[in-house]
């Protein structure tokens, strides 16, 4: 017999896959799974760091919080002067500086809910009118504290603080709501979207600095400033702001950069994919073996076939190479349905993120290539199995 072709393989190896299609279908799974798994694993991640790279830089990476600590022993905070927001703009790669202080106050929803029964929710001094640039944060209902309105009982509802007083949205035909801070009255006129560089602010209602000393007794002294710089330096400001802020003690002051964080909070979201990726080898296992074994019954089934083809001058390299191809292409076709399935797996589950969908070349390779070394991997034996039966043996099997 002369040597065969390629196409003439082939097509040998389509012809035990379409004559048995339920049984091709059902040993494809295991690796289509396997390889769907993979390819989501590695997209949605993928996806998260593309949305999170966006986020950063839209909000910006050259923010930090600086944050005075409580003493261990006397529990109280440091007496960071009023004008640390004024020595710190001093500093020339600084751009932007705001500030704002605890006033400690009970923040209650109304003066019929008793003072225990607080909303949990911190009241803070608001320093000037620049806090929202500052943190990259913008208005979604009503209107931040200007310079005028800063100094009556006014506040604004940070996202989170707004959702627990159940305050979401401000009709301007309806009188303004109010909330009681400490025994005071204040009335809200706004609310502001959600912050993620300052989700503390989220949780807070934002009082302006005078209307604080005036109505919750406020001592004037910042707690956290929040200061933006020139990125190409803001390891060296980062490196002078706490002797600037407090210089009596800089060891009570704390210089952080929300975007680590926030980049750090990511990284603990995918910190399973680890798992996954061995819960993808493992169903890559079980597929493999699955197409081990249905090659093995095929070869059992087929023996009179095998026979025959010996017979008419067939060789033992084109016998393991019509099984190796059947299972190699077996295998392909999971891959590529598995390959199909993970990435719209990834492309649903970032858009139901609002994230963009992002799908790694890498990893659609690595699915396919994967899926073609288990189709080797598990056909080699059947197929050597196949070429080492006896043609006299295999066509006298009934």
């Amino acid at each position: 017999m002369s040597r065969l072709a390629p196409v003439d393989l082939l097509r040998l190896g389509l012809l035990g896959v379409r004559t048995r299609r339920l049984r091709a279908v059902l040993s494809a799974m295991g690796i289509s799974i396997g390889i769907a798994t993979m390819v989501v694993v590695v997209g949605i991640p993928a996806s998260g760091q593309q949305a999170l790279d966006e986020q950063l830089s839209a909000l910006g990476t050259n923010l930090l919080r600086v944050e005075a600590t409580v003493d261990q022993q006397t529990q109280t905070l440091p007496p960071v002067p009023e004008s640390a927001t004024a020595m710190v703009a001093r500093i020339p790669p600084v751009q932007q500086v705001s500030a704002v202080a605890n006033t400690h106050a009970e923040v209650r929803r109304s003066p019929a809910i008793p003072p225990e029964n607080g909303s949990g929710l911190t009241a803070l001094a608001v320093q000037g009118d620049g806090l929202l640039p500052v943190i990259g944060g913008h208005v979604a209902a009503g209107h931040y504290l200007d310079t005028a309105a800063a100094a009556f009982p006014t506040v604004v509802l940070g996202s989170v603080a707004a959702t627990r007083l159940g305050i979401t949205a401000l009709d301007s035909g309806q009188p303004a709501p109010e909330i009681v801070i400490g025994s005071q009255a204040f009335t809200v006129i706004g609310v502001l979207a959600p912050i993620p560089l300052a989700p503390e602010i989220e949780r807070s209602v934002l009082v302006g600095w005078d209307a604080a000393r005036h109505w919750l007794g406020f001592d004037s002294h910042p707690s956290v400033l929040y200061v933006r710089s020139q990125e190409s330096q803001i390891d060296a400001v980062q490196a002078v702001l706490a002797g600037t802020v407090f210089p009596q003690n800089p060891g009570r002051i704390v210089v952080t950069r929300p975007s680590d964080a926030l980049a750090a909070k990511r990284l603990t979201e995918t910190a399973f994919s680890g798992l996954f990726l061995g819960l993808a080898g493992v169903a890559l296992l079980v597929g493999a073996v699955g197409v081990a074994n249905t090659m093995i019954v095929s070869v059992l089934e087929r023996r009179r076939e095998i026979g025959l083809r010996r017979a008419l001058g067939a060789t033992r390299r084109q016998i393991r190479g019509q099984f190796l191809a059947e299972s190699v292409l077996l295998c392909l076709f999971g891959g590529l349905a598995g390959t199909v399935v993970g990435v719209l797996g990834t492309t649903g589950y970032a858009m139901s993120r609002d994230w963009p969908a992002v799908v790694p070349v890498g990893s659609v390779l690595g699915g396919v290539g994967a899926a073609l070394l288990v189709g080797v991997l598990a056909g080699v034996h059947p197929a050597v199995r196949a070429s080492s039966l006896p043609p006299t043996e295999a066509l006298a099997t009934v």
